[in-house]
């Protein structure tokens, strides 16, 4: 069906659009929700350029897509626990999610998407890779999928080693973090999104540490060759970031990584988890 209240330029061939046409300062109509909707289920990760957002705006918006979430190891900002700022200076050399993944997949019930809002950018770098893992699961071949189909694994939040007193944490306002441990859950490996009906793989290195019934030294061989797989070339795109650019995208059939390429430069962005779903 064709667009007719927002534009939409696929960003890739495998996934990304940028819809034009809104002004998130104000409520959508009815219309151009739907169809941001179904931009959103067709291109898996979409953006927005040109907003000047506060934190009202961006929940306003999280809404067309789920309730909003909360994180569970930095604060939100004053008002809004929701939303956490993610701060980079000039002077930090690591930067948070600097390798392939989908969103706290340790929690019972991860968020649907995530949200970014670029509050401040530096001239170049700073993108961020997004990987459809829809066609990471449809190009695996049969046999491998039917093993897949039947695997549980389980994920955890201790990120190798924990998370306090990393370098790319200092100037966030973190909570909780020595008891990383004990976020752990279990998922299917190929979970089925709700509303699209399709099978995407749903595992990473950052955070699926086994798969139950095996060992982590058994399970990491077959861990690293799904990572390799499902981040190929040409499963990918990536967004660049401008001040003002807001971007979703769908954690049930994407990872994402954010490039660490600038430094000695300055970013700031907004993030905002969406809904909470328990995968199957």
């Amino acid at each position: 069906m064709p667009y007719e209240t927002i534009s939409v330029r696929p960003l890739a061939g495998a996934l990304g659009a940028e819809i034009g046409g809104l002004d998130l300062r104000a409520p959508l109509g009815n219309r151009q929700r739907d169809e941001l909707h179904r931009a959103f289920l067709a291109y898996c990760a979409i953006y927005v350029r040109g907003q000047q957002l506060e934190p009202a705006d961006l929940l306003r918006y999280c809404r067309y897509f789920a309730e909003p979430a909360e994180y569970p190891f930095v604060e939100g900002i004053p008002g809004y626990p929701q939303i956490f700022e993610l701060r980079k200076e000039p002077d930090q050399s690591e930067n948070v999610g600097g390798a392939w993944h989908s969103d706290t997949t340790y929690l019972a019930k991860p968020p649907i998407g995530t949200m970014l809002y670029a509050r401040e950018v530096p001239d170049y770098g700073g993108d961020t890779m997004v990987a459809n893992q829809y066609l990471a699961y449809e190009t695996l071949s049969p046999g491998m999928r039917r093993m897949l189909d039947g695997l549980t694994g389980v994920y955890s939040a201790r990120m190798n080693g924990g998370r306090s007193g990393r370098a790319e944490n200092r100037y966030m306002r973190m909570r909780d973090t020595d008891n990383a441990a004990a976020y752990e859950a279990e998922h299917p490996v190929v979970r089925t999104h709700p509303e699209t009906g399709r099978k995407a793989l749903y595992v990473s290195t950052r955070h699926t540490i086994r798969f139950k019934g095996m060992t982590e030294e058994e399970s990491r061989p077959l861990l690293e060759f799904l990572q390799a797989h499902c981040t190929r070339p040409e499963f990918t795109a990536r967004i660049r970031w401008e001040k003002g650019t807001v971007a979703i995208w769908d954690n049930r059939c994407c990872q994402h990584f954010a490039i660490n390429d600038y430094q000695g430069k300055r970013r700031v962005m907004w993030r905002l988890p969406v809904g909470a779903e328990t995968p199957v």
